[in-house]
């Protein structure tokens, strides 16, 4: 290898590396020059000696910075390989470089000392300790040059800890023998990083006077930052005592650089991670230092300081560490004071919730919700919760509340000094509106708690604040609302004030009640708080509805003076009929909505909690309900139905099942009349009719006002919304003597269970023929001709609101439009809302009516025909957004009460069809997924297909996952644990998933499972529905299918006579699902689990499991045989579970997915070096002892 060589080489890189680097370069000629580089990488026997020169001083800082890339190249990917002396050569000349290579530290660039430091952590990782014992003396000899190379040798020592302790990306022997050794010099290593932190410091405060210094000032500066940035990376994981040594030395030179403001925020990152550690309670207790006087001292004057220094990024900051470090004190505190420690109360506890407080009361948003989980760990803690300095810290606290729950400090507005803090914090209104909701549900809950320890004073202050309110002004702001002249919009001053009174008093009023004995209950300040709201009128609905929840908070004190109920219930009858303007004929906004909808659910609420207190004023409510009856237009249907509701809660009072039914016979009629007329009748079972009927074939002038339709809709959703309600609320008594009593209980079950009747259960079974009949209709509206037949402006009626999409996509609302707009802007919205909502009704009255009538319900003749030939009639044209809601809402609850005895005539012969089809369905969907992904072709067919194909794709990962779990519902119960039926929420919950997964041992199939598993075709549905749903790619599904169901599943049919082929592709499937989802550490521990089962129970009766493991890719064959051998020889000892678990994991490992940026990765292999800790066997001294060179193992680097 001749200079001339390697210069001439070196040349023809530089040329490469500045095509690459240049802006102006093409493609093409940038690619080429890519390509040689990599080339020269990979095969260049002569990159060390190129890689050195490339690294000089002289060339430039992107050529340097190759030339140790290269460096660092030949360190991961071919040390193994290299001579001994090649390895010393090279080590000998990166230290060199580090010693006087490099650019002073002020001009050095930050890549360069990045690229360097990692060379030399490449080589420390490979032969530290066993063959370069001296390396610590090394780099200390190397800082004793000056500032530039300290710098670089924390930046060594911070990367080593990174990628040993932090990251952990090396072998674990290795990693084992490093970390133990690092922890060995720790008291070494501490030592050298605080006396550099303190010289430096020392120096630079010295000197940042001076300005002939300026330069070596900033240098030692710079020293002093690197060396905090490394404390950070060891503080986390060291033991405690290295922190707490020497009188806790390093607390407190961190506590002095607080005021530094250089080396403030790494000052405050590091006693951050002092502060938050966990560990023994005994080691943590020297942490209580820090509510000495020193440290607090030092503490609050750097908060002032850099609070008193208005809004500047570096200062806003720190505040934020610093405000981090005070709550990790507070827990520390709350963990180490305890009824069993000998740790007192700090002397200075007071002046820490001062300074506590002083960041409750910060402009920024951000702060104050910083602070909110340590207040309820103050005000829940056995001992501090009674400590008289909180206590008298609880009326500041909920003072300090009012003001911050008050939705202010928008980032796009001026209007509070909020406002520019949440600039730096917030990308959007809406970023800030999602927190700020989420933020006043906290201050809720530490509120709550702290009106436990005083729940007079919070009650007090509620008062006095709603008596504020109902006496000021109304300031609308600047924007006035669309509802009307001078009404609020939801910025508005007032409107703010209000709706943060509301919360605040609805807290502390509930948790009052909780807390305080009922005799010591303030009842007349309660009485007349609750004569000022019900006498207080005003025409705003934003207010109104911010009234009505006053008047609800407040409703629990009528229990102690019923004579007021009569006032009550006319001030929320008069606010179910709301209007801005009387007679209008505009559409209502939204805010005018939600007031009506607000007064409903307030009556609903009172006749649901306090039923026993409304009955003796039923006639009254009766009456007041019937004259809002009998104008059809003065209410919308939901409303009169939530009013129908709540006179039907109150008739479960009656306690008297003839008197209810007669009552609910009654309150029908007008219902019964309408829905089983002629005309309805025919309407409801021809589908073209019904399109007439309901007007969507017509072609509308002006889509906003017209509407000559709307009248015939809102009647059959009249008698939906009244069927849904009577089966929703109707009920027998609680009590079975009661129950009765009343006439209410029939019989016995064989298993001793009684059983009841419900007196609705005769009006309903009336309407049923009708409400199948609209089902069956509204399922064949779907129909490719039904659709045809929509009219030119109804030709999307059947699609999804763009609310729903929406809400799918994840995309929030814009803010105001909320409750300004009205609720549909044109009549396809109102269509596409009236579609949407009496399709969910329908299914909701089928998935009521087993709890509501049961056996009455379950022995309807042919239930599961009918059923069957209206509920799942047309499903193939039935979009996936209607689907999911009929399983959830009608299949599962239907199939979750049924009684066992029913199983066979009802529940089997309906799911069996269901899940065939349903299986049928998904694996179409999911084959065009992955078509469409494979192709990825462009499609501009639609306005905007990428939306569309998002949408669709999202919303066959959400039916795949409601059809597992409705499956899963049906056919396993899980022990111990009550089946959660909430689905989880819509969006992307895959965050949530857990990592280390062994499926409930205790997983076993329900009765209603053993009856779906005895038929053969549904066996065969399930069984292959839940092993092919494994390689689709949604991750929740299949960790939730993986873990729930498919072992059940498989066990339940082992004893039979299963053919290999099935055995072969059930494991299999397992195996696909590994290719697709090995990437996401939950799936990929769930999916091996099953697969080792189905191996260990299966491979003893089917050789052919042996041959689907020998076609994955890369697998041992002998390691294979190993497992198989142990496996089929039962003499032999059995290892423990977790070793053949691993040792098959390692089998599969080549049928693992891996996540797309490590598909490609070249991999690092690291040797391990002889054991450190363990004594070598005598017999293989000779091998050890010899390496791949001959030599012994002298050590490899001499210093």
């Amino acid at each position: 290898m001749s200079a001339e060589q390697v210069s001439g080489l070196c040349e023809q890189l530089v040329k490469a590396v500045t095509v690459i680097m240049d802006p102006a370069s093409t493609q093409r000629y940038r690619l080429e020059a890519l390509k040689f580089c990599e080339e020269f990488k990979e095969k260049c026997p002569i990159c060390v000696p190129c890689g050195l020169k490339l690294a000089e001083k002289t060339q430039t800082a992107i050529v340097r910075h190759f030339g140790l890339q290269i460096l660092e190249h030949v360190v991961k990917f071919r040390w193994n390989n290299m001579p001994r002396l090649e390895k010393v050569y090279l080590k000998n000349n990166v230290m060199g470089l580090i010693s006087n290579g490099t650019q002073s530290i002020l001009e050095e660039e930050s890549h360069i000392k990045d690229v360097l430091s990692r060379i030399v952590v490449e080589m420390i990782k490979r032969e530290w300790p066993q063959h370069w014992p001296d390396m610590l003396k090394e780099l200390d000899t190397l800082s004793k040059q000056g500032e530039t190379q300290t710098e670089l040798v924390m930046f060594i020592l911070l990367r080593l800890a990174e990628d040993v302790v932090t990251f952990q990306t090396l072998p674990t022997q290795r990693r084992r023998d490093i970390q133990q050794t690092l922890t060995q010099n720790m008291e070494k290593i501490f030592s050298f990083l605080l006396t550099a932190l303190q010289q430096n410091v020392n120096k630079y405060r010295r000197m940042k006077t001076d300005l002939a210094q300026e330069p070596k000032a900033q240098a030692n500066c710079r020293v002093g930052i690197a060396a905090l940035n490394t404390l950070a990376g060891y503080i986390d994981w060291v033991a405690l005592s290295h922190i707490t040594a020497d009188n806790c030395k390093l607390l407190e030179m961190l506590c002095l650089l607080l005021n530094e403001p250089e080396l403030q925020i790494g000052a405050a990152e590091c006693l951050l991670i002092a502060v938050s550690r966990k560990g023994k309670l005994e080691d943590r207790k020297p942490l209580m230092v820090l509510f000495g006087d020193v440290a607090m001292h030092y503490i609050l004057s750097a908060a002032q300081t850099a609070d008193g220094e208005g809004l500047v990024e570096k200062h806003y900051v720190f505040l934020k560490r610093l405000c981090q470090v005070l709550c990790a004190l507070g827990s520390q505190l709350c963990a180490l004071l305890g009824s069993d420690s000998d740790v007192e109360t700090p002397a200075n506890f007071g002046k820490y919730l001062d300074s506590f407080l002083a960041f409750t009361t910060h402009p920024s948003q951000f702060l104050r919700s910083s602070t909110q989980i340590t207040w309820g760990a103050l005000f829940r803690h056995e001992v501090l919760s009674r400590d008289p300095l909180l206590l008298a810290m609880i009326p500041k606290y909920l003072r300090a509340s009012m003001t911050n729950l008050v939705k202010v400090g928008f980032p796009s507005k001026a209007d509070s000094p909020s406002c520019e803090y949440s600039r730096f914090d917030f990308d959007s209104d809406e970023d800030f509106n999602a927190f700020f909701n989420s933020f006043r549900a906290q201050q809720g809950e530490v509120m709550r708690m702290a009106c436990r320890l005083d729940p007079r004073t919070g009650f007090q202050m509620a008062g006095e604040w709603l008596k504020y309110q109902l006496t000021a002004p109304v300031d609308t702001g600047p924007m006035n609302s669309k509802t009307g002249e001078g009404l609020c919009s939801i910025f508005s001053p007032s409107f703010v004030q209000w709706d943060a009174m509301t919360f605040f008093s609805e807290s502390v009023i509930s948790q009052m009640f909780r807390t305080l004995d009922k005799d010591e209950i303030p009842v007349n300040d309660g009485i007349d708080l609750l004569q000022l709201v019900l006498n207080f009128e005003t025409k705003d609905p934003l207010i109104l509805s911010c009234v009505l929840t006053n008047v609800s908070a407040l409703f629990p004190f009528v229990t102690y003076r019923p004579e007021y109920l009569p006032q009550v219930l006319s001030k929320l009858f008069a606010s179910v009929t709301f209007e801005v303007v009387e007679e209008s004929k505009a559409p209502r906004t939204r805010a005018v909505k939600n007031v009506r909808r607000h007064a409903c659910s307030s009556i609903i609420k009172m006749c649901r909690d306090y039923p026993h207190l409304v009955l003796p004023n039923f006639e009254m409510l009766y009456n007041h309900v019937k004259q809002l009856l009998s104008n059809e237009l003065l209410l919308t249907q939901m409303e009169k139905c939530a009013l129908m509701e709540a006179l039907v809660l109150i008739s479960n009072q009656f306690k008297d099942y003839e008197r209810q039914k007669a009552f609910l016979e009654e309150l029908m009629a007008p219902v019964a009349g309408l829905w089983l007329s002629a005309e309805m009748q025919r309407v409801l079972s021809d589908p073209e009719a019904f399109i007439s009927y309901v007007g969507a074939d017509n072609k509308i002038a002006d889509p906003v006002l017209e509407d000559p339709s709307g009248l015939n809709r809102s009647r059959i959703s009249f008698c939906v919304y009244t069927i849904l309600g009577v089966v929703k609320r109707a009920r027998w008594p609680a009590a079975m003597e009661e129950a009765k009593a009343g006439g209410f209980l029939v019989g016995f079950m064989p298993s001793g269970a009684p059983i009841y009747r419900n007196p609705c259960t005769e009006q309903v079974l009336k309407l049923f023929d009708n409400l199948l009949a609209l089902i069956r209709t509204h399922n064949n509206l779907y129909m490719p001709e039904m659709v045809a037949k929509l009219g030119e402006t109804f030709a999307k009626a059947l699609d999804m609101l763009e609310v729903e999409k929406n809400a799918i996509l994840g995309l929030p609302q814009p803010l105001l439009e909320l409750y300004d707009s009205p609720v549909y802007k044109t009549v396809l919205e109102r269509m596409q809302g009236f579609f949407c909502t009496l399709y969910d009704n329908c299914f909701h009255i089928l998935g009521n009516a087993g709890p509501s009538m049961q056996q009455d319900f379950y022995t309807v003749e042919g239930l599961a025909a009918q059923l069957l030939s209206s509920a799942f009639i047309n499903l193939n044209n039935i979009p996936d957004y209607r689907l999911r809601p009929m399983l959830r809402v009608f299949v599962k609850p239907l199939v979750l009460s049924c009684p066992p005895e029913y199983y066979e005539t009802l529940v089997c012969p309906m799911l069996g069809p269901l899940f065939t089809y349903l299986h049928m369905r998904l694996s179409q969907k999911w084959q065009v997924i992955n078509q469409r992904s494979m192709l990825c072709e462009d499609d501009a067919a639609d306005d905007n297909p990428e939306s569309q194909e998002m949408l669709e794709e999202q919303l066959v990962r959400l039916l795949t996952r409601e059809v597992m779990d409705l499956i899963t519902v049906c056919c396993v119960s899980k022990k111990g644990a009550e089946h959660n039926s909430a689905v989880a929420a819509e969006g992307d919950d895959d965050e949530a998933m857990a990592t280390e997964v062994a499926p409930p041992a205790s997983a076993e199939l329900t009765e209603l499972g053993k009856c779906l598993t005895q038929q053969e075709d549904v066996c065969t549905a399930l069984l292959v529905t839940a092993y092919t749903s494994l390689s689709w790619k949604d991750t929740l599904s299949c960790q939730r299918t993986t873990t729930q169901l498919c072992w059940p599943l498989l066990k339940q049919v082992l004893s039979g006579n299963l053919l290999p082929d099935a055995v072969s592709w059930f494991f299999t499937g397992v195996l696909k699902g590994l290719q697709t989802h090995g990437q996401h550490d939950g799936c990929m521990a769930a999916l091996v689990h099953l697969a080792f089962q189905i191996y260990e129970a299966l491979r003893p009766r089917y050789a052919e499991l042996k041959a689907v493991m020998e076609q994955i890719p890369d697998i041992q064959k002998d390691s294979l045989e190993q497992f198989d051998s142990k496996l089929l020889n039962p003499a032999l000892q059995k290892v423990a579970d977790k070793r053949r678990k691993d040792h098959f994991k390692r089998l599969i490992t080549g049928c693992i997915g891996k996540p797309l940026g490590e598909q490609f990765r070249k991999d690092v292999h690291i040797r391990n070096l002889p054991s450190l800790f363990k004594k070598v066997k005598p017999s293989l001294e000779t091998d050890v002892l010899e390496n791949e060179d001959g030599e012994g193992l002298n050590t490899l680097f001499e210093p």
